[in-house]
């Protein structure tokens, strides 16, 4: 899947907001705020349960590797992930 579809299909999940569980959460880390270094993609099952997690590390910026975006679409649609929400901005960790 290319990268733009990917991302479309990403960003089309996380606007539709609340649906239930499970719930996939993108978060995106990195050394600045420039570029996703990592991401973090969390897998809560259902409510009061703990957060399942796992990472992806890219040498360049994560938002913008096509293997990394579509292994996402791909976690997504696995887990029948009725709710994803995705961090706006990548969030800076030594």
């Amino acid at each position: 899947m290319n990268l733009d579809k990917s991302k479309k299909r990403i960003a089309k999940k996380v606007k539709a907001g609340f649906k239930g569980y499970p719930l996939i959460n993108i978060i995106y880390q990195g050394k600045t705020a420039d570029i996703a270094e990592e991401v973090v993609v969390e897998f809560i099952f259902e409510e009061g349960a703990e957060a399942q997690q796992e990472k992806f590390k890219s040498t360049a910026d994560a938002r913008q590797d096509e293997v990394i975006q579509t292994a996402l679409i791909k976690i997504i649609d696995r887990a029948d992930a009725s709710t994803v929400t995705e961090s706006d901005d990548v969030i800076v960790v030594n």
